[in-house]
This record gives C-alpha cells, structure tokens and sequence, in this order.
C-alpha cells in the first residue's frame, strides 16, 4: 500500500476531533512506558511543528520514535486520540509553568510582571499548537470554554487580575482578557493578517494601558 493511500485509510478510520478533554491527573505509568510515551508524543510534536497535523500517521510516528507501529496503536488508538494526547500534554507543560515554573511566568515575580508574563505566554503556546487548536475550535466553537484547560487559565487570570485591581470583577475580566487568544482570531492575526508574535504580544500589552494615556 503506498503512503498516501496508508495515511488516507488511518484518517478516515480517526474520529474527528472533538471536546478538549477536562486535565485529570494521569494516570500512574511505569518508567518505560513513561518512556515510550515520551517518545512518541514527542515524534508526534516535531511532525506537527514541520508538516502541520494533517501529516501525521501512526506509522510515520511509530518510524519518528523508534517505537514498534502496534505499540503506538494500543497506546493511543488513532491518529485523534494521539493528537488530543499531543494537546493536552503541551497544556500540562504549560499549566505546570505558570503555577509552579521560574519567575515570572510562575510565582515570585510581581503581579503585573506575571500577568504580562502569562500573556506573553499565551501568545507563544496558541501560535505553537495554532492548526491542533483551530481544529477543535472549529468542531466544537463553544468547547473552549468549558474545557478544564480554560477553567484552569481563567482561575489564574481572575486571581491575578484581583490582585492587580482589588474589588474588581476578575472572574469577567478574565474571560475578556482571554477572549482575543481564541484559535479562529489568533488564526486571523497570525496566518491571515501575517502578524508576527512580538507585534501580538506588544499588542496586548498596549490594549492593557489604553486608558493610561501617553
């Protein structure tokens, strides 16, 4: 079978992406599955960064990890459930930065410095997982907002904005501040408006000091 016809067969036997699903806490793995997890989330990861998500086959991960085709398959079943997997372990990555990495993104450094930090960020991750994201969005527009990944990003946002501006309403600034990363907008900006990602981040910045005159 050639290539072509390989990797049209596995994406239409992968259901098409749907609902972000809620970050639960792993589940417990054993040091060479935790391994061979790695790699293959990994192999997955450059695919995607060189060719976009639509390049990617089970077996063309299996051959980019070193790992045997059929283990890929029974550890994720197919390519849909291996990009949800892709996506929610660069959440997890993130997450973990922002709660609990190095200053500033993480905890020590100034309200306001975090704040811009998380933005920052922000901008970074949507642009590095833009294609994975715009995918879901597109299935599932409102999904966002009820993913645990926004929940979690809002909570960080809302008590940092409460902090900034006490007896602020941060649960609604928060939404508001997070609306403009949504996938089809930084999608528009980035791919379509052809919009650098320091131009972004300086965007945002300067939209947080609009009232603060020159």
């Amino acid at each position: 079978m050639s290539t072509e016809n390989q990797r049209a067969g596995e994406r239409a036997a992968a259901p098409a992406l749907g609902l972000l699903p809620t970050l639960d806490a792993p589940a417990p793995e054993r040091a060479d599955a935790a391994r061979n997890r790695r790699r293959i989330l990994d192999a997955a990861a450059r695919i995607v960064a060189e060719q976009g998500p639509d390049a990617v086959t089970m077996n063309q991960v299996a051959h980019a990890s070193g790992i045997g085709v059929g283990t890929v398959y029974r550890r994720f079943g197919d390519v849909s459930q291996l990009l949800w997997a892709l996506l929610d372990d660069r959440e997890r990555q993130f997450q973990e930065a922002y709660m609990s990495g190095p200053p500033p993104l993480g905890p020590g450094a100034p309200v306001a410095e975090r704040l811009d930090a998380f933005l920052d960020a922000l901008v970074d991750r949507v642009a590095e997982q833009r294609e994975i994201l715009l995918a879901a969005h597109s299935a599932a527009p409102r999904a966002r907002y009820h993913s645990g990944a926004y929940r979690v990003m809002h909570t960080h946002v809302a008590l940092l904005v409460g902090q900034l501006r006490p007896g602020s309403d941060g649960a609604l600034l928060a939404h508001l501040l997070l609306a403009p990363f949504s996938p089809d907008v930084m999608h528009h900006l980035a791919v379509e408006q052809e919009l650098p990602g320091e131009r972004l981040k300086a965007g945002v910045r300067e939209l947080l000091t609009l009232r603060e005159g020159p």
